[in-house]
């Protein structure tokens, strides 16, 4: 039945703006192309580029996110941990209940702890900022009949652009012209199929899902290629509501899990320690106002108040350095999540390999064939314009940009060809097929792609032909078959044309092996990571390529082997294989989930189109900033130099900022632990407290302070041969030995001020000051190696001087004027003699301690257990695609404000709601 004429939508300028015409996207996929361009002042050739900077500066930049350091965000994220609410709300207690002496203590604290947070997180968001500037998206964009390539968040509305497989979308478009076109909306709608997509309007009233004259921003092009005129851009757009709605936040990783485990642990450990002492004064009918803050002073004193300006001061310093060797973590965390790495997949392209393609040889098989014919039927079989393609290889894949940048091109003659039809390379078919005639004369069907897959298309090739082919691959040259059929009478064709094929050659391209390749893979091979080869190319070149650098390979698999086995049976053989070769997408995506599921963190490098799956499914994605849209997007960390041995140095980052927490943890833990336990158990037995609440905190105060320097520690180098994870069961045992041995002496010196200088409570409780300040702050020059210390691991200057400081301060308090403030009396000249004598018989019974603990099997690295498959939900997924249509000026992230802008709130959601609601069928 015919359909109604749909309205003509007059040109209008957008709410909010003076002169910019905007158009709803539902309206745009019911009209008329030509109409659409009107409505938006545009035309086929794009904006003229000074209306272009008129409508840019009027609505904004096409951004939803920023990247700008904000410091009130990171002043507020300073607050989110456990420990610093804790220590907030004893503040809060202690000065409502009078003690003004803890509040002041507790206050100070918590000013140390978040202003070192803010000024480090900030330094370092500051250094992301910058590098994120760096890593830009780009579109090719008509601008006066010209095309180039801008970045995406410069587009406005009425600019027309040009994609191609595997590009994100950079706005709201209606489409202009579209080619065999198949869109992946899964991130609007979560329908896992692809869309496929035509300019023709569709019937008004039409549901989101069922628009498919449009193409929405944030999807990806599957199939095909096409042209279209953006509609809609930034916070107005499909998918820029939707991210507005999730605000600016991010998933956490293991790492912030891992943190969180263990601040809760510490807090249930407070928790119950606090609320036994409490319940033990108020039995001993101690008063309860005095019970109840030292039972405050004990929670506070248990917990390392300052773990979190030590986790970002190491995340600081961890981001400055990876900062100059030019390595983008997308969010500081990521920087430990790095150092878990123990498996690494890679393409060769770029990381064993210069990246620099460059075209050899044509060779022909054909009867009659010759060289210039092979080369010429190449330049025919390319997706991109010809005229457009001589001049700019902008836009276009690496092999046939080489094609056209080689010399033979120039002798091209492109008004000579006119080209009928079009097939896109894709991933499955692995070719590009073209329909020209040349000259007016008949048509001729022209395949080019991967030998395998056009030799299929083609007649049987003699013995000949395929030595030619072998002996290319086992010279580790990139080999392209091109083939050609009469096809007089066609004027377009379908993949089903392509058969019957008459082999025409080869086209050989080179990418010579990096020269530093083989010591960028020693260094991650010194790290504990096996690397492992992931290629679209012909097994043999992936293998030539290995030997070529002297990698030894486990062996290969094969696209059609992989397919062949079950996934307990690929499991097994991917962790013994070296090289997979001519692996799909999706092949690529399993093999990395079932590395997964086999034990320990894997990552993935790539930069292509089909590399996406597999990044998104690795526990670590990695990419660079010359890689396509999709693949930056799914990336966790992008390199700005495609290079292993960058990546191997951001590694020994992530394992030393690891290393070093776990020391504050470590020592923090078992330290309070028996300090607290000391106190507690002193306090039930003493007619008085043994240490006053304002005392613990000053004593943990001093004692934190001094372990600021902790992340600056140098690192023994066998903790850096291997990935070390949160073990929370590891930290609790090393509590419970660690902790009672500080104990033991915390009883000896009890023992040695009662009963030895039968001393008052002021100087019991100085010489129990001194004695803790000194052992709990000396031990970490054992608790920081497994090695002997200062003769096999020496400490770096910044901790050495730190740590004898706070020594040093802790014994001049309770001698100094401020003694009788504090709650101090003199002690005797002998008690020092003793105390030196007790510290130096602790730190050796730590010692060898130390040396059985890490004796035990328990404590032996295990191998690594199956681990949980991690599941990346919708929100990581919009928040991940959002990061792309980001800007460093937050004010101007969300366009100008206007009716189509929504703002954050209950509007926004609901609209958010509905948009990613069932999905309705669609028409086909």
């Amino acid at each position: 039945m015919p359909q109604p004429a749909p309205p003509q939508p007059p040109s209008r300028p957008a709410p909010g703006t003076r002169g910019t015409p905007a158009l709803a996207v539902a309206d745009a996929a019911a009209t008329p192309a030509a109409a659409v361009l009107a409505a938006l002042g545009s035309s086929p050739g794009g904006l003229p580029e000074t209306e272009a900077a008129r409508r840019l500066a009027e609505v904004g930049p096409n951004a939803v996110r920023s990247h700008q350091a904000g410091g009130w965000s990171v002043l507020g994220r300073q607050f989110r941990s456990p420990i610093l609410v804790l220590l907030l709300l004893t503040a809060g207690l202690s000065l409502f209940l009078g003690d003004t002496t803890n509040a002041v203590v507790i206050g100070v604290i918590l000013f140390v702890s978040v202003g070192l947070g803010f000024g480090n997180e900030f330094r370092a968001e500051r250094a992301a900022e910058a590098l994120h500037s760096r890593v830009t998206h780009r579109a090719v964009v008509f601008r006066g009949g010209t095309a180039r390539e801008l970045d995406v968040t410069a587009l406005v509305p009425g600019d027309v652009v040009q994609l191609g497989l595997g590009a994100v979308i950079p706005a709201d478009l209606r489409l202009l012209t579209a080619k065999d076109l198949l869109c992946d909306e899964s991130i609007l709608t979560g329908e896992s199929l692809p869309v496929p997509k035509d300019p023709a309007p569709v019937s008004g009233g039409a549901a989101l899902g069922d628009l498919t004259s449009c193409l929405f921003m944030g999807t990806v092009i599957q199939a095909g290629s096409c042209t279209g005129v953006v509609v809609a851009t930034g916070g107005r757009a499909e998918f820029g509501r939707i991210a507005l709605g999730l605000g600016e936040r991010q998933p956490q990783t293991e790492f912030q899990l891992g943190l969180k485990r263990f601040s809760f642990l510490l807090l249930q450990v407070a928790v119950g320690l606090t609320s036994l002492i409490f319940v033990a004064n108020l039995l001993l009918q101690r008063p309860v106002l005095e019970s109840l803050l030292f039972s405050l002073a004990i929670a506070v004193g248990i917990t390392p108040q300052l773990l979190p300006a030590v986790v970002s001061t190491s995340l600081a310093t961890g981001t400055r350095q990876l900062a100059k060797r030019r390595v983008l973590v997308k969010r500081l965390v990521c920087i430990e999540d790095l150092g878990d790495l123990d498996i690494l997949v890679t393409d060769k392209t770029g990381t064993l390999t210069e990246g620099r393609i460059s075209f050899t040889a044509a060779l022909p098989v054909g009867d009659g064939a010759t060289a210039e014919d092979v080369f010429r039927l190449g330049l025919l079989a390319t997706e991109a314009d010809y005229a457009e393609a001589r001049r700019s290889v902008v836009g276009q894949n690496p092999l046939d940009a080489a094609l056209w940048a080689s010399p033979g091109a120039a002798g091209f003659e492109p008004g000579r060809y006119e080209r009928l039809d079009v097939i896109d390379f894709d991933h499955q078919r692995r070719r590009t097929s073209v329909l020209v005639r040349d000259g007016g004369g008949p048509a001729r069907i022209i395949t080019k792609g991967s030998p395998e897959d056009v030799l299929k298309l083609c007649a049987p090739v003699t013995a000949a032909v395929r030595a030619l082919l072998d002996e290319q691959f086992d010279a580790g040259s990139r080999v392209v078959a091109v083939a050609a059929r009469d096809a007089a009478g066609m004027t377009d064709m379908g993949p089903a044309d392509e058969r019957d094929l008459l082999l025409a050659g080869f086209l050989v391209f080179l990418d010579k092996p990096k020269a530093n390749a083989r010591e960028s893979l020693d260094r991650l091979e010194a790290l504990g990571i096996t690397v492992k080869i992931a290629t679209g190319d012909n097994a043999k070149v992936a293998e030539r390529v290995c030997d070529e650098i002297g990698v030894l390979s486990g062996g290969t698999l094969t696209g059609a082997e992989v397919d062949a086995l079950s996934d307990p049976e690929l499991g097994a053989a991917a962790r013994e294989a070296s090289i997979f070769a001519r692996v799909s997408p999706e092949q690529k995506a399993r093999i990395i989930r079932l590395l997964r599921q086999s034990g320990g963190a894997v990552g993935f490098m790539g930069d292509g189109v089909n590399d996406a799956l597999a990044l998104h499914h690795a526990d670590i994605g990695i990419s660079v900033d010359s890689a396509t849209d999709v693949a930056k997007d799914a990336a966790d960390v992008v390199l700005l130099d495609k290079d292993l041995g960058v990546l191997a140095d951001g590694v020994m980052e992530g394992r030393r900022i690891f290393a070093n927490t776990i020391k504050y943890v470590l020592m923090g833990t078992s330290s309070n632990f028996g300090n607290m336990f000391s106190a507690a158990t002193a306090s039930v037995v003493l007619s008085f407290l043994p240490m006053l609440p304002g005392q613990i905190l000053l004593n943990n105060l001093l004692y934190d302070t001094g372990q600021l320097a902790i992340p600056g520690d140098r690192v023994d180098k066998e903790q850096l041969l291997a990935p070390a994870h949160w073990n929370i069961g590891f930290i609790r045992r090393f509590m419970l030995l660690f902790g009672p041995i500080s104990s033991l002496f915390d009883f000896a010196t009890f023992a040695l001020m009662l009963l030895v200088f039968n001393a008052a409570p002021g100087e019991f409780r100085a010489g129990w000051f001194i004695e803790s300040i000194a052992t709990q702050t000396l031990i970490i020059f054992a608790i920081r190696t497994r090695r002997v210390p200062f003769l096999r691991s020496r400490p770096s200057a910044g901790l050495l001087c730190a740590s004898l400081g706070v020594v040093a301060a802790g014994v001049f308090l309770p001698l100094s004027p401020l003694a009788g403030v504090l709650g101090f009396d003199p002690l005797p000249v002998p008690f020092f003699l003793a105390l030196l004598g007790m510290t130096v018989v602790y730190l050796v019974l730590v010692e060898l301690a130390k040396q059985w603990f890490f004796s035990q099997v328990a404590q032996q690295p295990a191998v690594p257990a199956l681990r949980r498959v991690r599941r990346r939900g919708k929100d990581h997924r919009v928040a991940r695609r959002a990061a792309r249509f980001s800007t460093p000026d937050a004010t101007a992230r969300h366009g100008r404000r206007g009716p189509l802008t929504p703002r954050r709130g209950r509007q926004s959601r609901s609209r958010r709601n509905r948009v990613q609601g069932p999905s309705r069928p669609r028409n086909s």
